[in-house]
């Protein structure tokens, strides 16, 4: 038997119908994601298929972001095609963010910092280590990542860290990481990888402004608590 189609869904079920008569803010995640992925199954209709989705991410995109092609095509009347288009839409969402807090003037706190790179990070279940490249106006230069994996003084080389910032002219540096774990707090780890790049800063004449730990919902800054 073949898919529903929208066509085929009763008038109130019609996402696409709503969205024109009513504008895109008038659905809800389920209803946009069931237009993406166009039908459901027999008997169960793409918004009702998105709703079991969303009911089991708790509602929140956040959690359907961190799903996998495979997790997706657990969920029957979801095949490769539709797990990749609702990949795809989370990730364009994940740009879309990165894209705004680009935009903005400056990033002149650990705040603001915290939104540019937590886009980067909340999907990630290892930890990974970022720079950010700044100007002496607080303008973003760049960001880059320096290692995939476990985080440590040794795993973490500050010599590409300063070559990354020399060759772009940046004059703050700010060091960035993630704890997929959820615990903001730092290690020795941590500690001690946060003296090495400040040293080396001092060194080269780069102001060393921050290292920021990043979880999904909250940061620790070490400059916020005093120990830069």
């Amino acid at each position: 038997m073949e898919n529903l189609s929208i066509t085929q869904w009763a008038e109130e079920d019609r996402p696409r119908e709503r969205l024109l008569a009513h504008g895109a803010a008038a659905l809800s995640n389920a209803e946009l994601l069931a237009i993406l992925i166009g039908s459901g199954q027999p008997g169960v209709s793409a918004v009702e298929l998105m709703k079991q989705v969303m009911h089991d991410c708790d509602d929140q995109l956040n959690m359907l972001g961190k799903m996998s092609i495979d997790d997706l095509k657990a969920y029957k009347g979801i095949g490769e095609a539709k797990a990749v288009t609702i990949i795809a839409a989370c990730e364009l969402g994940k740009r879309r963010q990165l894209e705004e807090v680009k935009t903005r003037a400056q990033l002149n706190s650990p705040a603001l910092m915290y939104q540019l790179m937590v886009e980067r990070l909340r999907d990630t279940d290892v930890e990974e280590a970022w720079i950010i490249l700044l100007n002496q106006n607080f303008r973003l230069i760049k960001e880059v990542r320096l290692s995939h994996g476990g985080i440590s003084e040794t795993s973490v080389d500050v010599r590409i860290a300063l070559k990354y910032a020399l060759l772009n002219n940046a004059t703050i540096l700010v060091l960035c990481h993630n704890h997929p774990s959820g615990n903001t707090k730092p290690s020795k780890d941590d500690d001690r990888l946060t003296e090495r790049f400040k040293k080396a800063c001092e060194i080269m004449r780069i102001h060393f402004l921050d290292h920021i730990i990043v979880t999904d919902g909250n940061y620790y800054s070490y400059n916020e608590h005093g120990r830069l």
